[in-house]
């Protein structure tokens, strides 16, 4: 754990010498969102592999970049591509990141992924606010020696996704004249997509959209003590009765296209926050 804490503080001394200080609000880009950036007036770009003990970013549509600039006029930190358990990647450095941010003093977390919708109210495009998670992966970052500086040994996960900062979401898509879609998200391992029997397990249990990323970030930001908002852009939409194939570049294209939509969610819940 020591060794680890260490590569964290590395790597935030590393990015604080370059930029000085920081913002406190940082965004995370899943698979096809890169567009999410739009609009960001960009002050400081440093590669993934620029950073001392970063992992890399292996999936197409992640371009592994931290940025630093302005949306909205709120200073944002935006971590331009993840990582995936399903690269084979540990929790821990999967969530190497999240320990950086919060060592730069980041407060609210703002987490996106590209999701299957198990839900027939929903349609390919939509952006559903998170309103909690089941992690299915079979794995937790915070399984080991815990560091009772970053977090208590076992941190409640009853509100995982803040309320507060989901309510001022909700409040600016209502103001864009859009009705707001709320859900639960499963995380799964991945790499391959779901069968016809898994959806319909998913949507027994609870779940209203499905992906291979965002659970372990959000366990470690809250273990630090973050504030979280999720929004899952939904790239298709699962009927077990009706199984239709799916590929990358298919969930990709859906993402991109519907990335101008979520982007301005995000410009406006930011105003909506900071003016305040």
């Amino acid at each position: 754990m020591q060794d680890y804490r260490k590569q964290v503080v590395e790597s935030a001394n590393h990015i604080r010498d370059q930029w000085g200080e920081v913002a406190t609000t940082a965004l995370v880009t899943g698979t096809g969102l890169a567009g999410l950036v739009d609009g960001l007036r960009i002050r400081h770009s440093l590669a993934y592999n620029a950073l001392p003990h970063f992992p890399v970013s292996t999936v197409a549509s992640h371009p592994g970049r931290l940025l630093a600039g302005d949306l909205a006029g709120v200073p944002l930190l935006v971590l331009q591509g993840r990582f995936h358990l399903y690269e084979g990647y540990s929790p821990r450095e999967v969530t190497f990141p999240i320990r950086v941010l919060k060592a730069l003093g980041v407060t609210d977390l703002i987490i996106t992924n590209a999701a299957g919708g198990l839900h027939e109210r929903f349609t390919p495009g939509d952006v559903m606010l998170i309103r909690d998670h089941i992690n299915l992966t079979g794995a937790n970052p915070l399984a080991g020696p815990n560091d009772d500086e970053w977090g208590v040994r076992f941190p409640d996960m009853s509100a995982a996704y803040s309320e507060d900062l989901r309510r001022q979401a909700l409040a600016a898509a209502r103001e864009a004249d859009r009705q707001p879609v709320e859900g639960v998200y499963a995380g799964l391992r991945g790499p391959s997509l779901e069968t016809p029997a898994e959806v319909r397990f998913l949507k027994v249990i609870g779940a209203e959209a499905v992906g291979f990323s965002t659970v372990q970030e959000v366990l470690a930001a809250v273990h630090g003590g973050m504030r979280v908002l999720g929004l899952s852009i939904l790239t298709n939409v699962h009927n077990p009765d009706n199984p239709q194939a799916a590929t990358l570049d298919e969930i990709i294209k859906v993402a991109e296209k519907a990335a101008p939509r979520a982007n301005r969610l995000i410009r406006a819940t930011l105003e909506r926050i900071y003016a305040r």
